[in-house]
């Protein structure tokens, strides 16, 4: 179901918007057994067993590069983009049970390397996502400028340079959005965007789905790496990613070994030591 005039307003105002419902309780309980098998299954992967698979993981797990397809998702999403759709890529931010990680304050876009800003995120709850388990938190109408980051990096820092905003956020301004799951939230890739640490006993489990316009590029001479999960590419400004047939196919993940390598090269731009094992 495409967003009413409402949301959609409210969207263009705010930066985001939550609730939406996307899975069933049994649909949500499906993704997240295959999910967590995987893990298990493969925690010992030479290639995906070292925590990098939880970026961009849905070029070699079918199961996610059906849920980048969903019809409500590509719904919502058509109504800010537009029917052509690309999916440049996806992150799983995963907090276990009493985890200290966490997010700071910060913009997507200042660090993705595109050429524009028509993208929108959808991150999608496969458990809980509550204050209390720290959920996704926005500062309304933030998305307005792109303003100066730092690098932070720290153990309990989940981003990849632990970037963070200079200027501190009026946490007064700041909008907690909690989720149940299969639920998700939409976000714009310049809105203020954080999350605190994990305080529940279950894991919080969120997968973030970065939606692009075709008409966008990756910056700096590089092709980079797409999916198109809806409408036509009349561009081709980006490397077509192929679908996923079974799980962790070698074609698959050479696939997806060299879109990181791309997302490595742009995310760490000017940054001298890179971070391992974190999110771009």
């Amino acid at each position: 179901m495409a967003l009413s005039k409402e949301v959609l307003a409210q969207y263009e105002h705010d930066g985001f918007f939550f609730p939406l419902d996307i899975l069933s309780l049994e649909e949500v309980g499906a993704v997240r057994r295959q999910l967590e098998d995987f893990e298990v299954r493969y925690q010992s992967h030479p290639v995906v067993g070292d925590g990098e698979f939880r970026t961009s993981c849905h070029l070699f797990l079918p199961f996610l590069d059906e849920l980048t397809r969903h019809p409500v998702i590509l719904a919502a999403v058509s109504s800010i983009l537009g029917n052509d759709l690309l999916v440049w890529g996806t992150s799983f931010f995963t907090k276990e049970p009493r985890s200290p990680d966490y997010v700071a304050w910060h913009q997507d876009l200042h660090y993705w390397g595109l050429d524009a800003r028509d993208e929108v995120t959808a991150w999608v709850a496969l458990s809980q996502a509550s204050v209390e388990s720290g959920c996704m938190r926005f500062v309304p109408a933030s998305h307005i400028k792109e303003v100066a980051h730092a690098d932070q990096p720290g153990t309990d820092a989940m981003l990849s340079r632990g970037q963070e905003l200079v200027e501190p956020v009026d946490e007064t301004q700041a909008v907690n959005a909690p989720l149940l799951p299969g639920q998700a939230s939409l976000h714009h890739g310049l809105t203020f965007h954080a999350s605190l640490p994990n305080r529940s006993n279950d894991r919080r489990i969120g997968f973030a789905i970065r939606y692009i316009k075709p008409s966008m590029r990756q910056a700096g001479g590089q092709t980079g790496v797409a999916t198109l999960v809806q409408g036509d590419d009349c561009y081709h400004h980006f490397e077509s990613a192929p679908r996923p047939e079974r799980v962790a196919a070698p074609e698959s993940i050479a696939v997806w070994q060299h879109a990181m390598g791309i997302q490595k090269k742009i995310n760490f731009l000017n940054m001298k030591v890179p971070v391992e094992g974190k999110e771009p």
